[in-house]
C-alpha cells in the first residue's frame, strides 16, 4: 500500500500561509501613525519657527562681508557697522583649544572601555563619563573657577573656558568611541590574532581604522554642541569688542557671550547684533555638521 505525499511542485495559496489581517489590528496601526505623524509635525513647527526668524531677522548682518572680519572695537552702541570677527575667532579658538585636550582622552579612554575592559580602570572611567554627561555646563564652569582660579590662582581667560569645555565634550567622544569600537566585528580582531599580530597594533591597524569615521562623526558633534554654551564664557571670562589673541590673558569675546551683551543694547543695532550673531552661530554649528559627513563618508571603510 503506497502512501500519498504531497504534491511538492504545487505552491501553496497565500491564504493557506497568512492569515488575514484583523481589523482592530488596522485600525490601531493607523492610529498609531497618526499619532506618531502628529507629534513628528508638532515637535518641528517650533523649530522652523525659531528658524525661519532667526534667518529673517539675521540676514541683514550675514549678508554684510565686514560683519564676518570686523569687530565692534570703538563702534558706537547704537551704530549699524563692526562686525563679531573677533567673537568668531573667540568660539573657535576656545573650542579648538577644548577638542586639542579632549580628544586623545576621550578616544583612549574609550578604547580601554572597548578592548581593556577587564583594566582595574575601566570600572572607574565609566562611572566618571556618567557623573560628566549629566553635569550642566554651569557646573562644569564653577568647578573650574574654583580649582583654576581660586586654588590655582591663574585669571579668568579663555584658557579656563577651554578646560570647563573639556568637561562637556569628554562624555561625549568616549561614549561616540565606544559605541562605533562595538560595531566593529569581532571576526577582524580574530583573524589578525591568528595571524600573529599583536593586540595593541591591532587595535591601532584594524580596529581604529574600521571606526574612525562614526568616531569622528562623534568628534564634530561634540565640538558643535559646546560652541553654544553660554555658562562657561559667563564666568571664566569677559566680553571685549576688540580682538584678543592671547589666551591665558585678557577678556576674549565668543559668539554667545557677545549676544548675552547686547541684551542689554536696546537700540535698533542691538537686536541687529543679537539676531545676526545667533544667525552666526548656527551657520558654523550647520558646517561643522555638514563637515563630520563629508569626513565620514571620507573615511568610512571601503568595501571593494
Amino acid at each position: 500500500m503506497t502512501q500519498a505525499t504531497p504534491d511538492l511542485a504545487k505552491p501553496a495559496k497565500p491564504s493557506d500561509t497568512f492569515l488575514p489581517i484583523a481589523g482592530s489590528r488596522r485600525i490601531k496601526d493607523r492610529a498609531a501613525t497618526v499619532i506618531f505623524s502628529l507629534c513628528f509635525v508638532l515637535a518641528v513647527i517650533p523649530l522652523v519657527a525659531l528658524l525661519y526668524k532667526v534667518i529673517e531677522s539675521g540676514i541683514p548682518a550675514v549678508i554684510n562681508p565686514t560683519w564676518w572680519t570686523n569687530s565692534f572695537f570703538l563702534v558706537s552702541p547704537s551704530s549699524m557697522g563692526g562686525g563679531v570677527g573677533h567673537a568668531i575667532y573667540g568660539s573657535l579658538v576656545q573650542a579648538i583649544i577644548a577638542a586639542v585636550i579632549s580628544i586623545p582622552l576621550g578616544v583612549a579612554a574609550g578604547i580601554m572601555l572597548v578592548e581593556y575592559p577587564e583594566s582595574r580602570l575601566a570600572k572607574p572611567t565609566t562611572f566618571m563619563v556618567d557623573v560628566l554627561a549629566g553635569v550642566p555646563s554651569v557646573v562644569a564652569a564653577i568647578f573650574i573657577f574654583g580649582v583654576w582660579v581660586s586654588v590655582l590662582r591663574f585669571q579668568l581667560s579663555a584658557f579656563a573656558v577651554s578646560l570647563a569645555l573639556v568637561l562637556l565634550m569628554l562624555p561625549l567622544i568616549v561614549r561616540s568611541t565606544e559605541e562605533m569600537l562595538k560595531l566593529v566585528p569581532d571576526e577582524l580582531r580574530e583573524a589578525s590574532y591568528a595571524l600573529g599580530v599583536p593586540k595593541w597594533k591591532t587595535i591601532v591597524s584594524i580596529v581604529v581604522p574600521t571606526a574612525l569615521s562614526g568616531m569622528i562623526s562623534g568628534v564634530f558633534l561634540s565640538i558643535a554642541r559646546v560652541m553654544g554654551e553660554t555658562a562657561p564664557v559667563l564666568i571664566l571670562v569677559g566680553y571685549t569688542a576688540s580682538f584678543n589673541y592671547s589666551l591665558f590673558e585678557g577678556n576674549m569675546a565668543s559668539l554667545p557671550l557677545l549676544i548675552f551683551n547686547q541684551l542689554s543694547n536696546p537700540t535698533e543695532a542691538g537686536q541687529y547684533r543679537i539676531w545676526g550673531a545667533a544667525l552666526t552661530l548656527i551657520i558654523i554649528i550647520a558646517l561643522a555638521n555638514v563637515l563630520a559627513t563629508f569626513a565620514s563618508k571620507a573615511l568610512a571603510p571601503k568595501t571593494k
